[in-house]
């Protein structure tokens, strides 16, 4: 069972920055969202290939498919959640030369909300709190439920910017399993309010 109050909150400002730079210097048959931000895109060929692979290697990935209920069951997040990243990077480098399109700001958005989770892990892990080898005595009750609201938070994030990978690609939203649950409106109290200093009005 999850808890009401995320148990920690994404700082993506330098992306939604990027975005914001990117809503005001183009105009686009495409609309995307971020938490706090829409955009209109116009996507490169090249963005629009790379990201149809991107819905069909993601739709079912164990960490946005499923919800844990166990230690192992959050094994299997944790294991999903970085093959997820090493997929993330091996795509940024193939985008290397559009670093400035909308399909590699939303990959970075991914990747920031992971590195931001396993910042949060961390401090789960860290010593006096637990150590990180669970084999033989398995996570206390507590910190089991600190992986869940953290997970189930992740989880949101990395479905809502695969929705908005799946627009950019002309394809409709994956519907397997429970992602289809996370495809409305970004959960704004899971993430910092930006302090954008662009000198673009919000």
């Amino acid at each position: 069972m999850r808890t009401a109050t995320p148990p920690f909150k994404f700082d993506i400002q330098d992306v939604l920055r990027r975005a914001r730079r990117l809503a005001a210097g183009s105009l686009g048959d495409i609309t995307l969202t971020l938490p706090f931000v829409t955009m209109a895109v116009h996507p490169r060929d090249k963005e629009k290939q790379v990201a149809r692979e991107l819905v069909i290697r993601l739709e079912d990935r164990r960490v946005l498919t499923a919800w844990e209920c166990c230690d192992g069951c959050i094994d299997q997040a944790l294991a999903s959640r970085q093959e997820i990243r090493r997929l993330l990077v091996d795509k940024q480098v193939e985008l290397a030369d559009t670093q400035d399109g909308p399909l590699y700001t939303l990959l970075d958005a991914m990747a920031l909300g992971i590195r931001q989770f396993l910042t949060f892990e961390q401090r789960l892990t860290a010593p006096g709190a637990q150590s990180p080898d669970f084999s033989g005595s398995r996570r206390p009750e507590g910190t089991r439920q600190a992986y869940f609201d953290a997970l189930e938070v992740l989880r949101g994030h990395l479905s809502r910017c695969l929705g908005q990978i799946a627009a950019l690609a002309g394809m409709e939203p994956p519907n397997d399993g429970i992602i289809v649950h996370y495809q409305g409106a970004w959960q704004l109290e899971a993430y910092q309010d930006p302090q954008l200093t662009d000198g673009v009005e919000r």
